[in-house]
């Protein structure tokens, strides 16, 4: 049975980081795309990130871009969210996925086979 794990949300000041894992059981995140998706309050969860560890390829949002890293563990088990620069309106619940999406896919929930239940960043003085 496959299980992702997310951990490391918390409360932290605007500008400040963050570093979310996403641990697995029964999968190593090398053959699968890893994606990051966030929810907040009242709003539909919506794309952050993911990265295709075959071939490298990484994707982020607009909003994201440049603040946001996805890397892994050399043992595959791991994968995390490096956040940066963090803003209050990246307040939200985080998930962790992994799949085989295709590009099309690979932004949207449908793209991934695998979730975790996710785990809370809010950045708030």
């Amino acid at each position: 049975q496959v299980q992702l794990v997310e951990s490391g949300g918390g409360l932290v000041q605007p500008g400040g980081s963050l570093r979310l894992s996403c641990s697995t059981s029964g999968i190593t995140f090398g053959p699968y795309a890893v994606g990051w998706f966030r929810q907040a309050p009242g709003k539909e969860r919506e794309f952050v990130g993911a990265r295709r560890w075959a071939t490298g390829a990484t994707y982020y949002t607009d909003s994201v871009k440049g603040r946001f890293s996805i890397s892994k563990n050399t043992a595959g088990d791991t994968a995390y969210l490096q956040m940066n620069s963090l803003k209050p309106e990246d307040t939200a619940v985080y998930y962790c996925a992994a799949g085989r999406p295709i590009t099309s896919t690979i932004q949207t929930m449908r793209g991934y086979t695998y979730w975790g239940q996710g785990t809370q960043v809010t950045v708030a003085s």
